[in-house]
């Protein structure tokens, strides 16, 4: 009996020890199980079991319990009962996870949306979409490739896959539970929505990317330098530590902090602009602070991004969601259809040019996708590269939007093709080189 008594004592303090070396972390644990339940339920309009065996299944993100109020729109984890946190939902901002600071009472705005319905059949409308069989394309191989990477859904866990050629769907498939309605979270391909943002104001005259940023706090030290540019292509040579495995500066933003385009600006600078290549998602959501302060209201920069893009060519199903405080995580949370997030691949591979009109110069193309310093070749301005050859049997040319778990629109114009790809699993689960190679030696 003693024995047992003192294996059992070891036990508890093994585990104390345990709980109080991981306690800072459980904030970040429950955080991201409440989130992602709260954005799950109400945009994605997936069930709570659905979203715990797969969304949840995480290391560590696992051990929370989780509970949805569908009346109140809200979420809420603990792990060992420790550690609460709460998400809410707001209309048109989606789902926000929030702190004893939140002041629902001050989140009146949500964007106004311009969901016109049109004639015109996918991908530049959003009708039924032609039918069109090409000669040069081995349709049974083609989609031999593509259902093998479902076949082995344990470990790609792909969840969509769409191909566009020559601006018309010639492959489509989901996953069972996930249809052409079903809204995917982008995760950093968001970045990607962001940037064409500035290339929407550019074209317009509205901004000029290689000026100085305009951080008034950067105004009277050595960041005062860094422009525009330098944060497009993640050279701004400042502190920033982007490691989602531990309470780093990328995990205190997304799941503390009140005003996510603040995280970045108050670093301090670690080598001048351009002089260091350093992924921050910190960079991205003070871009969209940027980009609010160019506008004279709130309200202005809450519909900008509908208006200068995402209902401009139709991806109505897109939702941005937005900080505590109403701002854009211009770093992570777009959610949008597999079809519409294919939209936006066809947008750049037709060159900015939505049915005649010129959303954005075709120059910004070779912006994005000229190799920023430093980055080996993956990296344009908020977009990655294929130029170095990470991918030896895809294109060069290729580039493409990217997110968490292998969320992916590839946009290759030497073939013609964009291609979507959304699942719960990136590099190394999900192979890269040889789904994308494999359906370009499907077209002859």
């Amino acid at each position: 009996m003693k024995i047992i008594k003192r294996i059992l004592l070891l036990l508890l303090i093994i585990i104390g020890i345990a709980i109080y070396l991981n306690y800072p972390k459980l904030n970040i644990i429950s955080g991201y199980a409440s989130k992602s339940l709260a954005s799950n339920a109400f945009i994605a309009n997936r069930s709570v079991s659905s979203i715990v065996k797969n969304d949840n299944n995480m290391p560590l993100i696992k051990l929370a319990e989780v509970s949805l109020d569908k009346n109140k729109k809200t979420a809420s984890a603990t792990v060992f009962g420790l550690m609460e946190r709460k998400s809410i939902y707001r209309e048109g901002l989606g789902s926000v996870l929030i702190n004893d600071s939140f002041d629902a009472s001050k989140m009146t705005l949500k964007p106004n949306r311009n969901k016109v319905i049109d004639t015109l059949p996918y991908p530049f409308g959003n009708n039924t979409p032609i039918d069109t069989i090409f000669n040069n394309i081995d349709y049974p191989q083609l989609n031999k490739h593509i259902t093998a990477v479902f076949d082995n859904s344990m470990e790609s866990k792909t969840r969509s896959v769409l191909v566009l050629y020559k601006n018309r769907i010639i492959a489509e498939q989901y996953i069972e539970g996930f249809n052409k309605n079903t809204l995917i979270l982008g995760w950093s391909m968001t970045k990607s929505i962001l940037a064409t943002l500035y290339g929407t104001l550019e074209y317009n005259g509205k901004i000029n990317v290689n000026n100085r940023a305009p951080v008034a706090s950067w105004q009277k030290d050595e960041r005062k330098n860094i422009t525009i540019n330098n944060l497009l292509r993640m050279q701004s040579g400042l502190e920033w530590e982007e490691d989602y495995s531990k309470i780093s500066d990328v995990t205190k933003m997304l799941f503390l902090d009140t005003d996510m385009t603040k995280g970045q600006e108050e670093k301090k600078a670690i080598a001048k602009p351009g002089e260091i290549w350093n992924y921050s998602s910190g960079i991205s959501n003070l871009l969209s602070g940027i980009l609010r302060d160019q506008f004279g209201t709130k309200q202005e920069y809450l519909d900008y991004p509908y208006k200068a893009l995402i209902d401009k060519i139709g991806m109505h199903s897109m939702l941005l969601e937005a900080d505590m405080v109403g701002n854009y995580v211009g770093s992570s949370y777009a959610w949008a259809t597999t079809r519409d997030w294919a939209k936006f691949g066809t947008l750049y591979l037709n060159k900015g040019n939505w049915n005649g009109e010129q959303l954005f110069s075709p120059q910004w193309i070779d912006y994005v996708t000229k190799p920023t310093a430093e980055s080996n070749g993956v990296y344009g301005a908020h977009f990655w590269l294929n130029a170095g050859g990470k991918f030896p049997d895809a294109p060069r040319d290729m580039y493409s939007a990217n997110g968490f778990q292998g969320q992916r629109v590839f946009i290759i114009p030497s073939k013609d093709l964009v291609i979507v790809r959304t699942g719960l699993a990136g590099h190394p689960d999900f192979d890269t080189n040889s789904f994308v190679s494999n359906i370009i030696k499907s077209i002859n």
